[in-house]
C-alpha cells in the first residue's frame, strides 16, 4: 500500500539559521587567520540581541561583534521595523578558552595520532533517490527556500518577501519505495504588512507561490521529478495567515537546532550532533561529512542503491570504534551489509587527521553551509577574503563541499570488482 513521507527546510532568515551562519562566519574568520583554531562557537538570537558563547583556542583575534553584524545584514535583516538588525542589534560576547582537558585528548605531535574532539555516532546518507543522491523531499524542501530566497533579493515579483521562511513536501511512495508524486506542499513565508485586508493578502502570496515559485523550481529539476508535479498537489500557504513578526523577534534561534534540515530531512539517520560552530576536531562535524562521502561514493559507484553509514568515536581516540553499513536490502554486490563495512573501513580513513587532510577541511569553507543544507551540494572552488584590524588581510582560494565530490567512485568500483 502507498505510503507519505515528508522533509522540511527553513530559510537563511530563520532563527535557527541565522545562529547557524553567525557560529560559521565566526569559524571561518579564526581559520582563515589560523588553520588550527579549535572552535566550538554557539550563537542566539533574539529581538534585537545577538549573545555569542563558547570556547575557542586560536593564535589569532577576531572582531566577533562585527562578523556577527556583517552576516545578519547579508542575510537580508538591515531594517529596523524588523525588530532585528545587523546595523543596531545588540552583540554580547561570551566565548572563553577551550578546555585543557578537552585539548589534551585532540591534540598530538604527531598529526596522524590527533584524537577524536568527542565521543559520540554520527551517519552518512546517500540513495539514487535524485541526482544529488538525497532524499527527495528534503531535496525539493530546500529548492524552494533557495528560489524564495532569490525572488526576495530580485524584490521584483514578490517584492513584499522577508527573510524568514520554511517549507515543507510530502511525497507520496510505492510499496517498492519509489516516490510517485507530490502530495502536498506547505510554505510559510514573513512578508511586509497587507492593507486593508488579511484575506487578500493570503490570496495574494498563495497564488504568487503557486504561479511564480513553483514554476520556478520545477523548471530546474530533470523530467522525471517534474512528472511529480501533479494538478492534485495540496498547498497550504501560510497556513496560519499573516506572518508579519518573523526573525528572531518572533521567534529565539540558537545554533544547532536544526540539525535533520541540517542532514537528511528525517531519512537515514542522525547521531544527534550539530555541526555548525564546530572545527573540524569535532567529530560531530567531520566524521558525519566523512561518512556522506563515503555513502554518496559507494551508491553512485553502483554497490547499493541506498546506504546508511555509522561511524562512532571515543573521545582523544583516534581510530573510530565502529565503522557499519546498512544498505537496507538494496545491496547489488554478494556481500553482507558486515563484509561491506570491512572493504568501507579499508577505502575510507575514518581517524580525525586524515578526515581532515582527505577532504580539506581545515580551511574557511563553512558558512557556504549553514543554510540550506549540509549535503546534497555542489562542490565548488570560491576565492575569499579576510580583513582582521587585529591580523591583516588574507585571500585565499578554497574548496567548498569537499564531501560531495564523486573521487573515490573508481576505487570502490576496483574494491568491489565493479
Amino acid at each position: 500500500m502507498p505510503y507519505l513521507f515528508t522533509s522540511e527546510s527553513v530559510s537563511e532568515g530563520h532563527p535557527d539559521k541565522i545562529a547557524d551562519q553567525i557560529s560559521d562566519a565566526l569559524l571561518d574568520h579564526f581559520l582563515a587567520f589560523d588553520p588550527e583554531s579549535k572552535v566550538a562557537c554557539e550563537t542566539l538570537v533574539t529581538t534585537g540581541q545577538v549573545v555569542l558563547a563558547g570556547e575557542v583556542k586560536s593564535n589569532t583575534y577576531v572582531d566577533l561583534q562585527q562578523i556577527a553584524r556583517e552576516t545578519i545584514n547579508q542575510i537580508g535583516y538591515t531594517k529596523g521595523e524588523y525588530r532585528f538588525s545587523g546595523d543596531s542589534c545588540g552583540v554580547i560576547s561570551l566565548i572563553h578558552e577551550q578546555s585543557p582537558d578537552i585539548l589534551q585528548g585532540v591534540e598530538r605531535i604527531q598529526k596522524e595520532l590527533q584524537g577524536a574532539g568527542d565521543q559520540g555516532m554520527m551517519f552518512g546518507y546517500a540513495t539514487r533517490e535524485t541526482d544529488n543522491f538525497m532524499p527527495l523531499a528534503l531535496d525539493l524542501s530546500h529548492r524552494i527556500l533557495r528560489e524564495l530566497a532569490a525572488l526576495r533579493r530580485e524584490a521584483a515579483d514578490m517584492p513584499y518577501l522577508r527573510p524568514d521562511a520554511k517549507a515543507q513536501v510530502t511525497l507520496e511512495y510505492s510499496d517498492d519505495h519509489q516516490p510517485l508524486r507530490i502530495d502536498s506542499i506547505v510554505v510559510s513565508t514573513q512578508h511586509d504588512p497587507f492593507h486593508p485586508e488579511d484575506a487578500v493578502m493570503l490570496a495574494k502570496i498563495k497564488e504568487d507561490v503557486i504561479r511564480i515559485l513553483i514554476p520556478r523550481v520545477k523548471a530546474a529539476l530533470p523530467p522525471r521529478i517534474q512528472a511529480l508535479f501533479g494538478s492534485d498537489i495540496t498547498y497550504h500557504i501560510n497556513p496560519t495567515g499573516k506572518f508579519v513578526i518573523g526573525g528572531p523577534h518572533g521567534d529565539t534561534g540558537l545554533t544547532g537546532r536544526k540539525i535533520i534540515v541540517d542532514t537528511y530531512g528525517g531519512k537515514g539517520a542522525h547521531g544527534g550532533g550539530a555541526f555548525s560552530g564546530k572545527d573540524p576536531s569535532k567529530v560531530d562535524r567531520s566524521a558525519a561529512y566523512a561518512a556522506r562521502h563515503a555513502a554518496k561514493n559507494l551508491v553512485a559507484a553502483g554497490v547499493a542503491d541506498e546506504v546508511l553509514i555509522q561511524v562512532s568515536y571515543a573521545i582523544g581516540v583516534a581510530e573510530p570504534t565502529s565503522v557499519t553499513i546498512n544498505t537496507h536490502g538494496t545491496s547489488r554486490v554478494p556481500l553482507s551489509d558486515g563484509q561491506i563495512s570491512e572493504k568501507v573501513k579499508e577505502l575510507f580513513d575514518m581517524r580525525p587527521a586524515f578526515i581532515e587532510k582527505r577532504l580539506k577541511l581545515r580551511n574557511p569553507i563553512y558558512l557556504e553551509t549553514a543554510a540550506y543544507g549540509h549535503m546534497g551540494r555542489e562542490p565548488r572552488w570560491e576565492d575569499k577574503v579576510y580583513e582582521s584590524p587585529y591580523s591583516g588581510r588574507v585571500e585565499t582560494r578554497v574548496e567548498l563541499f569537499t564531501w560531495e565530490k564523486l573521487d573515490a567512485v573508481d576505487a570502490v568500483k576496483q574494491a568491489f570488482n565493479l
